[in-house]
């Protein structure tokens, strides 16, 4: 498949800047942003991922990768290549489990990122939400939904607590625990953001998973906790629009039905919170 962008594919990819590796397993899709697959050369092994998704800007790619080149090696793959449309990581050797690591892990990789240099654009919820509208099925635009895309875009983002890099994207799924610790994967929907945004859209199991964290990142952070919990709080409506936004997409994209009963709780969740 060619890209858009740089019209090279896989294959003039690997014979051109890494003739000497081998394909290990195929491309797979991950995420909004890219597509990835895995090389190696011995016992080194490189994930090679591909920016596919038509709606979003080349420069969000080149982001990703600019992050990475940030970011010390304690939390993100080391990055190792890069052309317009492609990217290379180091693989991270270690196992991704089907659930987050404790408060006190989680924390100290959450703080240890809120503490690094910011990286220069900020996380824009509100121009994110309504390009999720816009792109959604038109049959899936409900009243409801846009009544609630208004009401935040009236009352706007709260204003930060704390300002700091963002992952944007903390689940399970994303954490390789490795030898060495856990360390994040995916940064596409990484930026400059509040530290309550990041704490109120990590994908924990259950609320009461959720104020331990909170509990854990006010202690190491020297935060009110108060004030973090009324932070959060104020953050959830919109972290709950981007997640049924970002649901609707998927589905628009993929054709897949589970992406719409994900939606649709998220959307009686909404309800509910209305």
């Amino acid at each position: 498949m060619r890209l858009r962008s740089n019209n090279i594919t896989r294959d003039e990819l690997l014979t051109r800047y890494f003739p000497q590796y081998r394909l290990v397993a195929p491309q797979a899709q991950s995420g909004l942003g890219g597509a990835s697959c895995l090389i190696e050369l011995g016992e080194h092994r490189l994930v090679l991922r591909q920016h596919h998704d038509r709606s979003a800007p080349a420069f969000h790619f080149r982001r990703q990768f600019h992050t990475l080149m940030r970011l010390p090696a304690t939390l993100v793959p080391r990055p190792r290549f890069f052309m317009q449309g492609w990217m290379a990581v180091e693989y991270l050797v270690g196992e991704i489990k089907s659930e987050l690591p404790d408060a006190p892990t989680l924390v100290s990789m959450l703080y240890d990122l809120h503490r690094q240099r910011r990286l220069g654009w900020r996380i824009a919820l509100t121009s994110l939400l309504e390009q999720y509208w816009l792109q959604a099925a038109p049959a899936r635009r409900t009243p409801f939904w846009l009544a609630q895309l208004r009401q935040l875009r009236k009352h706007g983002e709260p204003r930060p607590l704390r300002l700091a890099p963002l992952h944007m994207d903390v689940h399970a799924g994303n954490i390789v625990h490795t030898p060495a610790g856990a360390r994040l994967i995916d940064w596409e929907y990484a930026g400059d953001g509040d530290v309550a945004l990041e704490l109120a859209a990590v994908w924990t199991p259950d609320e009461a998973a959720r104020q331990c964290l909170l509990l854990t990142y006010a202690e190491i952070a020297n935060i009110d906790i108060r004030q973090l919990r009324q932070q959060v709080a104020a953050w959830r409506p919109w972290v709950l629009m981007l997640m049924a936004g970002w649901f609707e997409l998927r589905w628009q994209q993929s054709g897949d039905k589970q992406f719409i009963a994900l939606a649709d709780d998220v959307w009686r969740q909404l309800h509910i919170k209305g």
